[in-house]
């Protein structure tokens, strides 16, 4: 467990990548209580540096002594890395918060959302996961509607931007749009198509049922998150030439009937959550206004004729801050307060 301290030692390793980026200017914008920060990367980004407040940091490779005295390790170096790293890390006796995928569904690592299950933090054992990004924007919301009418089924298909993939993948797209633009061959390295002007219905890779990898992530993590397999989910995801911000479109079954007013009362009390919704007016969230901000955005809800208690709606949140560097600072901040207890 983490010591009460006044200020931590932090690490972020992934420093180089764009959640790693989003991670350090997160720190610095809530103001995070880091006495002293430590940047970790592959061994091709080691003599950079990174800006941190006032200071320019080095970046350094990892070795098994790079935990020594730290307290907190943010990690956004993929799931192999983190495979290696992470319990090198926790058995130093720092805490990690993985935003990688190989450890959300142990049994033994919390995947926590704090809005949703703060609770989950007590009983990790040094590592602690970050969900999926889609996940995350959608448990936000589903929770306090679970909570109100009991959540039967989940449909969602999700509108994910380039920036999921990392940088190279916004790189791919801003160059494929200039050469669509400008009657050039378009060249495709990160994606299998084409991702300018196009939607891909393919995010990671296709298992046996049909389904892919960032679909059955979404299944199976809500559920844990929840702490509810009896609620159904079903998926698609979707890759959208967008730069930044993931949209979902949502539909709920619920066991008890609760209205689209109800839903918009129960959204706007719960936390990390701004409904935006008039479409009469049209305002619903986009994508290019919700870029940048903390929360996850809602609109376009109504009731589905289709069932007897249907909801339909429309979600945007911005992946790399709530779906991936804000969480996982958020996580911190949660054991920072509990820490001693």
């Amino acid at each position: 467990m983490l010591k009460k301290k006044e200020k931590y030692i932090v690490a972020v390793v992934g420093a180089t990548g764009a959640v790693g980026n989003e991670m350090i200017a997160t720190l610095t914008q809530r103001q995070f209580p880091v006495a002293s920060l430590r940047l970790f990367a592959s061994e091709r980004s080691v003599g950079k540096s990174l800006r941190f407040r006032d200071t320019d940091l080095p970046v350094e490779a990892l070795d098994k002594n790079s935990f020594t005295g730290i307290d907190i390790a943010l990690f956004s170096a993929g799931g192999e890395r983190s495979k290696i790293w992470a319990p090198v890390a926790a058995a130093s006796g720092c805490v990690v918060i993985d935003n990688s995928s190989q450890w959300r569904m142990d049994p033994e690592v919390p995947l926590v959302v704090p809005e949703v299950n703060e609770h989950d933090l007590t009983w990790h054992k040094g590592i602690i996961a970050n969900p999926n990004c889609s996940t995350i924007q959608m448990v936000v919301v589903l929770k306090p509607i679970h909570d109100a009418a009991q959540i039967k089924r989940v449909v969602v298909t999700t509108f994910q931007s380039v920036s999921g993939t990392g940088k190279k993948a916004m790189d791919e797209l801003m160059q494929q749009t200039a050469d669509v633009l400008n009657f050039r061959p378009v060249i495709k390295n990160v994606y299998p198509h084409q991702i300018a002007f196009n939607c891909l219905p393919h995010i990671d890779s296709f298992l046996e049922n049909g389904y892919t990898k960032e679909e059955m992530k979404m299944v199976n993590e809500t559920k844990k998150i929840l702490g509810d397999d009896s609620v159904a989910v079903t998926a698609t995801t979707v890759r959208v030439p967008v730069f930044r911000c993931h949209s979902e479109s949502l539909n709920i079954e619920t066991i008890k009937k609760i209205t689209a007013n109800e839903v918009r009362a129960v959204l706007s009390a719960a936390p990390g959550i701004i409904v935006y919704d008039a479409p009469e007016k049209n305002i619903y969230p986009l994508a290019i206004d919700v870029a940048d901000k903390d929360e996850t955005y809602i609109g376009r809800v109504r009731e589905d004729d289709s069932v007897e208690n249907g909801i339909n709606m429309w979600i945007v949140s911005d992946n790399l801050r709530k779906g991936a560097a804000l969480n996982a600072i958020q996580i911190a901040e949660k054991l920072v307060e509990s820490a001693g207890q």
